[in-house]
């Protein structure tokens, strides 16, 4: 018995931190020192035994082909022991122990067009959700907004420097797999339609009860009703002025789309942070409430985000993020200086918001 339960799964959740790391990071576990920024991208890690560690990171995507893996796979072959690792933002960082290779991996990165940067106080990737190539919910895409953001904010990934780093991030429905509620700047697609009910197939694919069970705000409700035939029907109607455009309903019954071409769009938050220093971490704050869904190149976003960073840039003190910024010189001086209108939709009414936000680790003892 006791051997059985020696050999028992109890955790089929994803594998245990240190199961990956690399022999070199293993030794040095909880040795580190320090580290330093030699340029954008390359980072110098120091452990207290005096050994060293290279990190240099280039712009990686959400989707890679197999080829574009192996590419990637014969370069850390060739110079860091077959040993890399993707950041939490989708970068790739090759490890090097030997600093006399250091160089010879820039240069084989740039001759194949790799990007090196992401680090310090610039732009890193955009970390996205699905958008449309999977996701069943999305309002907008992911991968082409996202693309077509980097295009125009790609110098400051390298070349431009900010006064600190800025994370922006994109999801496409209000569900939120993305980190959009805690990124200096956030990308969320949004509907503005209630779900289309198709009454025809609706009993034919979806279970009622569990549909029902489906709206967080309880809009769902049963409704029969007689066809033009005069045949007893068996549906679902949604009240309105409760439904959230969350497509929870969609998710248990495709038989109530919630996309629209005309009410599906882009809005655009601000402010947001994980980070402890300087401030206590912060949600982000809506900036624009909508924005139309241009694609291929959604024009309007990518302006709206650009002139946020170039203002932010031009303004901001040394260190500061966007959100601790913002709050410097007030919010309503943050919209003047973005040419961002104010609507009533930027209004906090959510009527199950905590009394106080003061809701952190952070502590500053006064007298």
């Amino acid at each position: 018995m006791a051997e059985e339960k020696q050999e028992r799964i109890t955790d089929i959740g994803p594998p245990k931190y240190d199961t990956a790391w690399t022999p070199f990071i293993k030794e040095n576990y909880g040795k580190w020192l320090y580290h330093e920024e030699l340029e954008p991208g390359v980072l110098m890690h120091v452990s207290e035994t005096g050994a060293k560690l290279w990190t240099v990171r280039i712009a990686g995507t959400r989707l890679m082909s197999t080829l574009h893996m192996r590419d990637l796979a014969a370069i850390a072959d060739e110079f860091c022991d077959g040993l890399l690792r993707f950041t939490t933002r989708n970068n790739i960082e090759f490890l090097i122990t030997d600093e006399a290779k250091l160089q010879s991996l820039k240069d084989k990165l740039k001759a194949d067009g790799h990007a090196i940067g992401g680090t310090g106080a610039g732009i890193t990737n955009i970390v996205h959700t699905q958008g449309w190539i999977h996701c069943h919910t999305p309002a907008i895409d992911a991968s082409g907004i996202v693309k077509a953001v980097m295009d125009e904010l790609f110098e400051y990934f390298h070349d431009k420097r900010l006064p600190n780093k800025v994370r922006i991030s994109l999801a496409c429905c209000l569900n939120m797999c993305g980190a959009v509620h805690c990124s200096d700047i956030s990308i969320l697609g949004v509907h503005r339609k209630p779900p289309l009910i198709e009454h025809d197939r609706l009993l034919n694919v979806c279970e009622i009860p569990t549909t029902i069970a489906s709206c967080p705000t309880a809009a769902i409700r049963p409704y029969n009703f007689e066809d033009e035939e005069g045949k007893q029907v068996k549906s679902v109607q949604v009240n309105n002025e409760r439904c959230m455009f969350c497509g929870n309903c969609y998710t248990m019954c495709p038989a109530m789309p919630l996309a629209d071409p005309v009410g599906d769009g882009v809005a655009l938050w601000v402010g947001g942070k994980v980070s402890n220093a300087r401030s206590m971490p912060k949600f982000s704050k809506l900036a624009v409430p909508f924005l139309p869904n241009n694609p291929p190149r959604w024009p309007e976003t990518v302006e709206v985000i650009k002139n946020i960073v170039e203002v932010y840039a031009a303004d901001a003190r040394s260190y500061e993020r966007v959100g601790e910024w913002a709050e410097r010189i007030g919010w309503e001086e943050f919209f003047k200086k973005t040419d961002i209108a104010f609507t009533p939709f930027h209004i906090d009414d959510y009527r199950f918001a905590m009394t106080t936000w003061r809701s952190s680790t952070q502590f500053k003892f006064t007298d």
